[in-house]
């Protein structure tokens, strides 16, 4: 029995997987299983070889699998005792646009609620007014300076929403720029539509409208550019019916299609979007029991995003426990933004989903990998190490996985790869 020739093996490494139990890491060619996922956590250590040929994982598995004769003419990389994981996944953020809103954060430190800034004309319109006058040129150089520090630590997969823009040139400028930075940084982009993000000034009180033009204009010019469609369910900006009628013109297009909501108040929609069949529900600090049942039953991941819970010095917490208790997928990202989460580092984000949502190290890490993969759609191509996936991986040199998000500020990624492409030394 043998197993398929790789181009490169990964020697040297603790591995940790992120797989299922059970999951089968090695095939010999004749087709008989060499080896599988233990049972037991999935951030376990196992002492395993890792092929790659042509940029994906071909297998996973003890050196007692390998020919006696070894493999001729392999590239090795050793890991001399470092950690190796998947490539993390950042799959919630906003790192395109305009400007910054330093006042409007120095506003909050002096009692004036977020909501009563975004009414006045501040908040998301705030930075939209800036996105709107921005080049597209400029757009991708500032949003290449904070993509370079999420890659720093081991991010090899970003999603970016458009939403600054709230007409049809700018949303579709926004994700053109995602795309450019997908060209000018080894990282994948996955880039998400989110014109029905806030009501733009030009449609004050005719919200309506403004969404019959998202469904029947922008969505059908975007969809070439983006993968999904997002909304932003919130008293301050869509109702339900509305963030529907947005879903249902995304699935028309072949879209498809997320969700931000319950973050300030319950609305409802994370249980209707579920429903409807959305990849993600983000924010979800005023999530039901009742709804966590939904979403476990229609496999809709939950996405946290504590920076914005911190920035916005919210009490209520989204509701862990009975998420766990419904099974529903946990993600963990960073929400960057101009407003509501300035945060442009996916270790932080993990670190205060423990220390401020109660996650344990393990579920945080999965969810910055294997379920944020779901989140995004990715699921059977990254956020773990395992057969026919993309070998996107992140290199650590910490005694514990713990110590990746116990002390925030140190970033003890050493290296990162994608597509099996060495990308980054520190």
């Amino acid at each position: 029995m043998s197993l398929a020739h790789p181009d490169q093996l990964f020697c040297g490494f603790r591995v940790a997987t992120m797989a299922s139990s059970g999951t089968v890491l090695a095939r010999y060619e004749d087709g008989k299983t060499a080896f599988v996922q233990p049972d037991g956590s999935p951030l376990q250590a196992l002492q395993v070889v890792v092929g790659v040929c042509g940029g994906k994982i071909e297998w996973i598995g003890p050196e007692s699998i390998l020919p006696a004769e070894g493999f001729a003419d392999v590239a090795v990389i050793e890991g001399d005792g470092r950690w190796l994981l998947p490539g993390l996944i950042d799959c919630h953020t906003h790192l395109v646009y305009g400007g910054n809103r330093a006042c409007e954060w120095q506003e909050r430190l002096g009692g004036v609620p977020y909501a009563e800034i975004a009414r006045r004309g501040g908040g998301i319109l705030s930075t939209v007014r800036q996105t709107r006058m921005a080049s597209e040129d400029q757009l991708v150089a500032d949003a290449g300076q904070r993509l370079q520090r999420l890659l720093a630590e081991g991010v090899t997969t970003v999603e970016i929403k458009s939403g600054y823009g709230l007409d049809r040139e700018t949303e579709l400028k926004m994700l053109r720029a995602a795309r450019q930075l997908q060209s000018r940084f080894p990282v994948r982009v996955v880039a998400t539509l989110l014109a029905a993000h806030a009501v733009p000034p030009e449609f004050a009180g005719r919200a309506d409208d403004y969404v019959a033009m998202v469904c029947n204009e922008i969505i059908p010019a975007a969809r070439d550019l983006c993968s999904a469609v997002d909304a932003f369910c919130e008293s301050i900006a869509f109702d339900c019916d509305q963030t529907e009628r947005v879903f249902r013109s995304a699935m028309e297009n072949g879209l498809q299609f997320k969700v931000h909501a319950e973050q300030l108040s319950n609305m409802g929609m994370a249980a209707r979007a579920a429903r409807m069949g959305a990849l993600s529900a983000d924010h979800l600090e005023y999530l039901t029991p009742e709804d966590c049942a939904v979403l476990g039953r229609h496999g809709t991941v939950a996405t946290l995003l504590p920076g914005a819970f911190y920035t916005l010095g919210e009490k209520q917490l989204p509701p862990v426990q009975a998420l766990r208790e419904n099974a529903v997928p946990i993600a963990v990202s960073t929400d960057s933004n101009p407003g509501s989460s300035p945060l442009v580092s996916l270790l932080l984000a993990g670190n205060m989903a423990c220390n401020l949502f109660g996650l344990t190290v393990e579920e945080t890490i999965l969810g910055m990998t294997r379920n944020a993969a779901r989140a995004l759609g990715l699921q059977n191509e990254a956020g773990a190490l395992q057969p026919g996936f993309q070998a996107d991986f992140s290199a650590w040199e910490v005694g514990s996985l713990a110590e990746m998000l116990y002390s925030p500020g140190q970033n003890q990624c050493r290296a990162s790869w994608i597509a099996g492409v060495a990308r980054s030394v520190h």
